[in-house]
């Protein structure tokens, strides 16, 4: 019977994932990915469950645990109210824990022994994974666009810092929590997170702006903006970027353009999204691009390597340089470079 739910299960998850990948021009690029991660990884985990493997019975896959959900999931709250457009370099970094975690448990079965440093690194990792789940907890009870099916991830949380919270138990030799004696308690529970998720994600499908934003903002019901008010903050929103050139600041955020110019938050973003037709990190980017170019035609800056010029006009990531520079010429960056040396030559001749 397990074995059956745990196919319908997989099925059921593999459908889901095709129907959301199909409408991915909905989403936001990077928070689309990062569920997208989420569902694959508990597929992963169904597929590998190290109690009852849905394939090889008794099999350790290292790499088919709960640890990649969690740190996926992690990244879509992260992202969720970010203004990013391009994932950041260094947040690769919370994919580490996960790797540290396969390699730890790699070793131990090559090993087949007991090693005390080993269990302590495990342990200390699972502080880390907590540390993920108390940050998703704490983004789900602050942000103030959650409505009752955001609530149902609470319990896939809950259910899966069980886990962790035991680890941690066992390294002060403190007795674990148990709600079942049954061998095959944690796989329903994994099942449960399972079609939970995948009760979520199909809400998702049928109401895309609900919790993946689209990058377009097309109605602000509460705005009571006066013409001559846009076209204030409007001019003092160029003449920030033109003049005082904020883009420099390669951690600009629509929060410090607030702070910097006394303008509501709330009344930047309309003004950028609607009388501007882009989003913040588009328009700040549009002014790095355009400072870039500058100094690539400047020859004070020739020492320079495109990546180094790109980091002196607010860009802090080589893929995000290249991403956005494509995106808004149409070219990469080096391309873009041989054409200006193109038409220099042919300008000399």
């Amino acid at each position: 019977m397990l074995k059956i739910i745990q196919i319908v299960a997989l099925l059921q998850g593999l459908f889901i994932l095709f129907i959301f990948y199909r409408t991915r021009k909905n989403y936001k690029k990077i928070t689309f990915w990062l569920f997208f991660g989420s569902i694959v990884s508990i597929l992963l985990y169904i597929i590998g469950d190290d109690d009852n493997n849905l394939f090889i019975e008794g099999a350790d896959w290292v790499l088919f645990d709960s640890s990649l959900f969690l740190t996926f999931l992690f990244l879509y709250f992260k992202y969720f109210r970010s203004d990013n457009e391009v994932f950041l370099k260094r947040d690769y970094l919370f994919f580490l824990p996960s790797l540290f975690s396969f390699s730890i448990e790699t070793l131990e079965i090559v090993s087949d022994e007991e090693n005390d440093f080993l269990e302590l690194i495990e342990t200390l990792i699972d502080f880390v994974f907590l540390g993920y789940l108390i940050y998703i907890l704490y983004h789900l009870l602050r942000t103030k666009r959650a409505n009752w099916i955001l609530y149902f991830i609470a319990p896939i949380v809950l259910i899966m810092s069980v886990s962790y919270i035991n680890g941690v138990l066992d390294l002060f030799e403190l007795a674990p929590i148990v709600f079942s004696e049954d061998d095959d308690f944690n796989t329903y529970l994994l099942l449960v997170i399972a079609f939970l998720f995948y009760f979520i994600t199909f809400y998702f499908i049928s109401k895309p702006k609900e919790l993946i934003p689209n990058t377009k903002i097309t109605k602000y019901k509460s705005s009571n903006l006066r013409p001559e008010l846009i076209e204030k903050y409007k001019n003092a929103l160029i003449q920030a970027m033109e003049k005082d050139k904020l883009f420099m600041d390669s951690r600009l955020s629509i929060h410090n353009v607030s702070k910097k110019l006394n303008i509501p938050r709330q009344y930047i973003s309309e003004v950028i999204n609607l009388h501007l037709n882009k989003n913040f990190q588009d328009f700040v980017n549009e002014y790095r691009v355009d400072a870039f170019v500058k100094n690539l035609q400047n020859d004070q800056h020739a020492h320079f390597t495109l990546f180094g010029m790109a980091t002196e006009v607010g860009f802090s990531s080589k893929s995000s340089f290249n991403a956005t520079f494509k995106k808004v010429k149409g070219i990469t960056p080096t391309q873009f470079k041989n054409s200006i040396a193109k038409k220099k030559i042919i300008g000399t001749e």
